[in-house]
């Protein structure tokens, strides 16, 4: 048994994708479109969006999709445990690009070096470096 994320955009899903990409996450290793290969479209303006996508990296396996009914992103939180501070400071000031820094970077009361973020596709992250005495 293995728990994995599956976040659900309305159209943007996509878009969000590429940008994990780009900050070095790791990339779409599934994707299958609405109204392609057999796939039901029950609405027209979905055509082409995605239906489902794997996204892999090191560390890193979730899934997502597009729907139309999809309700806003809240009550969860991807967390990344890292074990470089500057790799976490760069991680997540290309999170926090166009997004909400809820938890500055920093040394917190259990000793790890922690921030907190919503993404500018409604993602919460949350990255936490155990070893910050090694930055």
């Amino acid at each position: 048994m293995q728990m994995s994320n599956y976040l659900f955009f309305r159209t943007r899903c996509e878009a969000a994708l590429a940008f994990y990409t780009a900050c070095g996450l790791g990339q779409v290793t599934e994707i299958m479109r609405h109204g392609e290969s057999g796939s039901p479209l029950k609405n027209a303006a979905m055509k082409g969006k995605v239906m489902h996508a794997k996204f892999e990296g090191p560390g890193i396996r979730f899934y997502a999709s597009d729907n139309d009914d999809a309700e806003p992103m809240r009550g969860s939180a991807h967390i990344l445990m890292m074990d470089d501070t500057r790799a976490t400071t760069e991680l997540f000031a290309r999170l926090a690009e166009g997004g909400t820094i809820t938890t500055p970077l920093g040394i917190q009361p259990w000793g790890d070096y922690y921030g907190k973020l919503t993404d500018r596709f409604g993602v919460q992250w949350m990255l936490n470096c155990a070893l910050a005495a090694r930055a």
